[in-house]
This record gives C-alpha cells, structure tokens and sequence, in this order.
C-alpha cells in the first residue's frame, strides 16, 4: 500500500513497500538518493552504491547519458525508462531543459512507435480497456494500481492521432504525453493520472494484417454498439473515480463533439481538441488583434479546415466578440469556414450542426467573380472577403499558397495567418514564406514548431500554438476548486489569461506566444482565471481570491524528494 499526502506543492509519503519494491516503484523511488536513515529504516542497505548522490548530481548524470542518445526515438525510450524508474528524476530533467526535451516526450510519431517496444516497459503505462470485455470494465478500472489518488483521465479511441490517423491501441502514446504535460507544465502530481485507451478495432489494414499487433482485431464498433460501449465506459468511471477529471483526446471528428455535447453536463469533462485548441488560437489572435489594430466588429476571418478543431476556434472568437457586444449572428457572418468540399453556405445540404451555425447567405456570394463552375477555392473566398485573419486546419501542406497570400496582404496591413496542421509535414505553409510573402507584416503562429525567420534583416520569432498553454492550466484550476463542471467560459477566460503573455505585445518581431520555459507561471495564470470562473458562475464552492491562489498552489506538485516513511 502507498499512502500519499498532498500539501504545499509537495508530497509526503508513506509505505509498507520495502527492500526492491521501494526501488521498483517511481512514485517513490529515488535511486542513488535514498538517505542513511531512509535505507537503514526501509532495509535497502546492501542495495544501493555507498554514496548519497544529490538530485544535482544525478541530474547531470541522467541528462549526459541522454545526449548519448542517437536519435529522437533512442531519447523516447530513455526518457520512457527513467519515468518507468524515478518519476521525480524525470520530471525534475525535463523541467530543467523542458524546450529540448517537449517535443520528445510528446511527439506523436516517437509515442506510437514506441508501442512496439510496450514489452520494454517496467510497469503499466495505462489502461487499455478493450470491447471484447466490455461487461468488466469497472473492474477494469479498478486494476489501476494508484487508483485510489486518481484524479485526472485522458481517454482516446486511437482513431484520430493527430495527422496519423487511425493508430488502433497506439494511440496510447498520446494520453501518456497529454499527462506528462499536466505534471511537467501544471504539476498534477503523477500518482493522480491515468491514461486510457478505448479499444474498440481499428479499421488501420496495416495494423489488422500485422502479427504483432497487440490490440484487438477487428474493425471499429460504430454506431449503436459505439455508444453502449462509451456509456458503460463512462457510468464506470462515474462509480470507480466520482470526482476526475476526464478529458477526450482524438477521437474521430463523428464522435468528439457528439460525446462532448452528451456528457459534459453529466461529467467534469472536455475535450482539448475542441475547446483547447479553441481556447489556445483565441489567445494568439487577440493579441494578434491588439497588434494590428483592427476594431473587433471590423475582423473577417477565413478558416480553410472545418472539423472539430476549426469549429471550436469559431465558437470561441464568436464568444469574445458577442462579450464585446457584438450580436450572436453578426458576430458568426465574420467566420468563413471552408472544408473538403466547398465553402460552408447556406445551399449546402447535409451540413453538421457545428457547421451549419457559420453558413454564409448564398445570396451574398451570387456576384463574386469566379475562375471556374466547382466549389469555391481559397484564392476565391479571400479575395471577395478581404480577411483580416486566415487559420488552417486542414492538413493540407502548402494550401496557403503565395497567390493566395500575396492577395491576402493587398488588402490588410497586418495580416493573422495561422498554419495550424501538424506534424510539421502537414503544415498549410511555412513561416519564411509567409513572411516573405508579406514583407515582413504577417503576424503567424504555427502549430508545429519553427526555427525563427530573417528576413530585411529583422529576425521574427515564430510562436508555436500550443495546446500545451492551455489544457494543464485548465486541468489544475478545475480540480484545485473541486468544479462540477467545465464551462465554455471558462476557456475563453483561460484564453485572456494567457494571452497577456504574449511578447509580441510588446516586440512587433517577437512571439504571439511565450517561451515553454515559463509554462508554469503560464499554467498558474490559466488555473487562477479557471478557477474564478467557476466560482463566479457557480460550478465551485464560494471561495475568496486569495483561497483559489492557496488551492492552485497546495496542488501544484514540484518534482523535489520527500521523505518515506514505512508504515507502522
């Protein structure tokens, strides 16, 4: 048993593991750290080196031993197994060198091949809770080893891995990576987080032709069946974790929004592709908006890409402007959205709910000058509506073309333009074109990060937007609070508190967004104005300013020994 005591940012822990099941548990173990009195009392003398090493000291032997490493997978799988070992080591390495080492423990590429390797790790990397056995997965649940201190899920189906598609029980990389960021960036502390993966097929032929594939072969459950199979999932963790905080990572663009809408009235739950990505765009375009000057009613903004991620940025610049006091539809007449087939108007038939609240009036576009009888091209909708911002969520690389954008700058002085597809190959344009094409006036942010551009001699930092600004944020003032729920406004008010730290405020050629170095303080800030939503809208208790501040920070774990004590 492991008893685990949270206050102040730390953690005191008691156990009645000993000998090598104290050094075989990360939540605990601290390798060549343990002190005299920690070795003589949990009778680990004989197992360990003489000497006490410092956490310095083994920082700097961890982190040349990872520079040994010869590519970003070795490095993953280092990293993998130094977290399989001494999670506060881990954590407290990548904190120290957090730019460099990010993109390594959550790059979907590394994480999905890694789960080839699963026979390599030490302990469960989560639960993998799988259709065939749908009738257990309560007991499933409670396998969970640290199941009692549970607090936050990621969940994913594994069918939309970012631009990889349809990664079956590979998806798991990324609710490991999503919960990592919630303990590296907002100090969740390990032992509360679980990751999961919904194992219900995979319609991937290279997976189901596969020999050593480890999920379940068979297609995909749809429809019905689907959605017995979530419910169960979901009643289960309403019985086994009452008070989580449950998260929805990748699912497939059919199933995110629906299963948003049905259970985030019923459950603390969002879903970060949606809301988080709302929120983090919203926050690199309002200090984008406050750059170029352009008055909030005067925005026109073109959205190439009209899933889930699109739809979730509209929502939430809609929800800014009608604060503003702009009225609901002529705030939603300044979205364009584009998706595969053509501009989303008001002719079109079979348009998703979430796409029909932005179809633009047929009888507006009926004398635009067309270069063809098809649907509607980019080139086409930016030149008649002249945008103020262009965002891409397509995955289509190289979309954003010179013509279109060269087009775009002839009508605005600062143009926004968002390139938000990744991994990087996906990418809708790069940013020295973008610049180039401009003349150096383009405000961008990527969703894949880039090297900073020259250009007239002026370098431009390009700001990464990254959901990783917003959603532990979100996470840690939702639980530090207790919330019943998460609101809408609550990511608009995530999305204000971290716009303020914007460089580019301040330095025309800096980032829209700040440095991955400060995520903590960014973290906090976002935590702080969740938190006061929610007591202000009543979906937490009445709690002062300074009581929320007090909360954020008793919950905020930093990765630093405690002391471990045996049980009596």
């Amino acid at each position: 048993m492991i008893r685990i005591r949270f206050a102040d940012g730390g953690a005191t822990l008691e156990t009645d593991r000993i000998r090598h099941e104290a050094l075989n548990t990360p939540v605990i173990n601290k390798g060549s750290a343990w002190s005299a009195e920690e070795r003589e009392e949990l009778g680990l003398l004989g197992l360990l080196p003489c000497h006490v090493s410092t956490i310095e000291e083994q920082l700097a032997r961890v982190y040349r031993n990872y520079q040994q490493r010869k590519d970003d997978l070795d490095r993953y799988l280092y990293l993998t197994d130094l977290q399989d070992r001494n999670e506060t080591l881990f954590y407290r390495l990548l904190l120290e060198h957090i730019t460099e080492m990010m993109p390594i423990v959550y790059t979907p590429e590394v994480g999905v091949a890694c789960q080839r390797y699963s026979h390599l790790f030490h302990r469960p990397r989560g639960l993998f809770i799988d259709y065939p056995h749908r009738d257990q997965i309560e007991t499933m649940l409670r396998a969970w080893p640290l199941a009692e201190h549970t607090r936050a899920i990621v969940v994913t189906d594994g069918e939309r891995i970012l631009g990889l598609g349809d990664q079956g029980i590979g998806g798991m990389g990324i609710p490991i990576g999503k919960l990592t960021l919630y303990t590296l960036c907002a100090g969740i502390h390990p032992a509360t987080t679980l990751p999961i993966v919904l194992d219900v097929g995979t319609n991937n032929p290279a997976l189901l032709n596969d020999p050593l594939y480890l999920g379940w072969r068979h297609e995909r459950v749809r429809g019905e069946e689907y959605d017995e199979f979530i419910e169960q999932f979901v009643t289960a963790v309403e019985k086994v974790f009452p008070n989580v905080l449950l998260q929805w990572e990748d699912f497939a663009k059919d199933n995110a929004r629906r299963l948003l809408d049905r259970y985030r009235d019923r459950i603390l739950s969002f879903n970060d592709d949606i809301q988080g990505t709302g929120a983090v765009t919203l926050a690199g375009w309002l200090a984008a908006v406050e750059i170029s000057g352009v008055p909030l009613a005067e925005q026109r903004i073109v959205m190439l890409g009209a899933g889930s991620a699109a739809t979730g940025i509209a929502d939430q610049i809609v929800a800014v402007m009608v604060e503003a006091g702009i009225p609901l539809e002529q705030a939603r007449r300044t979205i364009w959205l584009i998706d595969s087939r053509d501009l989303v108007h008001t002719r079109r038939t079979g348009l998703e709910e979430a796409k029909m609240v932005y179809a633009q009036p047929y009888e507006a576009l009926e004398g635009w000058a067309r270069e063809g009888d098809g649907p509607f091209t980019l080139y086409e909708v930016v030149a008649h509506v002249r945008p103020t911002c262009l965002i891409g969520t397509s995955a289509q690389p190289g979309a954003f073309d010179e013509r279109t954008v060269r087009e775009m700058a002839r009508h605005v002085e600062r143009p926004v333009i968002f390139p938000l597809s990744n991994p990087t190959s996906k990418s809708e344009a790069v940013p020295v074109d973008l610049i180039a094409w401009t003349e150096g006036r383009a405000l961008v942010a990527t969703g894949s990060p880039f090297e900073p551009v020259v250009y007239g001699g002026r370098t431009y930092v390009i700001g990464q937007c990254n959901n990783v600004f917003i959603f532990p944020g979100v996470g840690l003032g939702v639980l530090a609070v207790n919330a019943r729920r998460v609101s809408d406004a609550m990511f608009v008010a995530a999305a204000r508190a971290l716009s303020v730290f914007s460089p580019a405020r301040q330095d025309p050629t800096a980032s829209l967004y700040p440095s991955l170095t400060g995520v903590r303080d960014v973290s906090r800030a976002v935590a702080q104005a969740v938190a006061a939503e929610a007591v202000r809208s009543g979906l937490a208790a009445p709690l002062s300013a300074d009581e929320q501040a007090a909360r954020i920070a008793a919950t905020m774990w930093t990765p630093a020994y405690p002391r471990v004590r045996k049980m009596s």
